[in-house]
């Protein structure tokens, strides 16, 4: 099978391409080098250093050619990142999203699977979140998860665009962000946990939060790229990917 995946030098990307090299796809990476490290590629995948925000152009996506499923993991990330420059996110996260559902539909690709977000739940009422849960973003980023879940539904109705979206609870594991003003609790600990610190507790220490490894992330995708069944319909769906 071949396999385009956007954000493929990113944390999740990356994980995701050595998998399905792994499993003897041939995989196709997209990215700009962002956030996403040049030691993050697969030698043996199809790099192209390109911004997804600036690929509305269809002469612009020919590597969509012969594409069976594209699982889609670049986005800026981040909440108060989001808030500081809800524009630049907007742009990547909404544009550059519409821009890969239309060039899946002109390059006839079958399958779109979106990295979304617990975010978009906002303050949740009720733990562990189903899906039926009532949805309330709370930063530009939450909100612009949203709007590309609502996109892919749209475009599996109108478009015949078969879509499965995956709100991800609070991913880490190898490749994970360690350090900077934006790095995650589990990414801390890690840090400190690798110099012989003790690990800082913030609070009464009685905070819980799920969190959900890389590899799971990766299963749930692949998962999601491969299921059919004649009875239960994916296409449109989303479903929560987390430990529960």
């Amino acid at each position: 099978m071949r396999v385009l995946v956007t954000g493929g030098a990113g944390f999740v990307g990356s994980n995701l391409v050595d998998r399905l090299i792994n499993d003897g796809n041939d995989v196709v990476i997209i990215d700009n080098l962002s956030s996403g490290k040049k030691e993050n590629i697969n030698p043996k995948a199809e790099f192209y250093n390109i911004d997804i925000s600036e690929m509305n152009v269809r002469g612009k996506c020919s590597m969509f050619e012969g594409v069976d499923v594209v699982f889609h993991t670049a986005a800026k990330a981040r909440v108060q990142p989001s808030i500081d420059n809800p524009l630049d996110f907007n742009n990547v996260n909404v544009n550059g999203t519409l821009n890969m559902l239309k060039a899946c539909v002109d390059y006839g690709v079958k399958r779109f699977v979106f990295s979304s977000s617990s975010s978009v739940y906002g303050n949740v009422e009720t733990t562990p979140t189903p899906e039926t849960h009532k949805l309330n973003p709370m930063s530009p980023y939450a909100l612009q998860k949203l709007i590309g879940e609502q996109y892919c539904k749209l475009f599996s109705e109108l478009y015949g665009l078969e879509t499965v979206c995956l709100r991800y609870f609070n991913v880490y594991g190898e490749r994970q962000l360690l350090e900077g003003a934006y790095c995650l609790v589990m990414g801390v600990f890690a840090q400190q946990r690798l110099n012989g610190k003790p690990m800082t507790i913030r609070g009464d220490g009685e905070q819980r939060r799920d969190f959900t490894y890389v590899g799971d992330v990766v299963e749930a995708n692949i998962k999601a790229a491969k299921y059919g069944h004649p009875y239960l319909e994916v296409s449109g769906e989303t479903f929560n990917i987390g430990y529960g």
